[in-house]
């Protein structure tokens, strides 16, 4: 399978979906929200497929929907719990180059409002600091190429992402 494709990660807030879409204009890609992609498979806005389902379950789904994603010459935003995903982050890696778009935990925490309006997936008493250091991890295993989007603007890290694309 042909690595063309661009694939984004990091905490919510990260800004994965506004970079991803500038990215996709500037490379001429198409642009994939994941996210948008779970809610339209399922009919429901992601923190309903939270209530419904509980955390685990919703990773189970999220999983599922980007194992399955079969994109050709596109930027693909994933959700930031992807990374809980062994097929999906094995197949977004196969299918792709996984460029981490890192931000230090108190930007995170100022970009971020309602976290359940946005559909984070927090377990119960765990924190945004807890889940920020449990994530991190994830997010620099998996990852093919790191960003570090502290103090730069979308076009910087635009054109630091066009620059992997078609290398790992």
């Amino acid at each position: 399978m042909k690595k063309d494709n661009i694939v984004l990660i990091g905490m919510p807030g990260a800004g994965k979906s506004t970079v991803g879409v500038v990215l996709a204009k500037r490379l001429g890609f198409r642009f994939v929200d994941s996210d948008l992609v779970i809610q339209e498979k399922h009919d429901r806005l992601l923190h309903e497929l939270i209530e419904e389902y509980g955390v685990e379950g919703f990773w189970k789904i999220e999983n599922d929907v980007n194992a399955s994603l079969n994109q050709r010459k596109s930027v693909i935003a994933t959700g930031g719990s992807v990374i809980y995903g062994n097929d999906a982050m094995e197949h977004l890696r196969a299918i792709g180059t996984v460029v981490y778009l890192q931000l230090p935990y108190e930007e995170v925490a100022d970009r971020l409002g309602d976290l359940n309006a946005r559909g984070v997936t927090l377990q119960e008493g765990q924190t945004l600091r807890d889940l920020y250091d449990e994530r991190v991890p994830l997010y620099e295993k998996y990852a093919h190429r790191v960003i570090d989007c502290h103090n730069k603007r979308i076009r910087e890290i635009v054109e630091e992402a066009a620059a992997f694309q078609g290398r790992i």
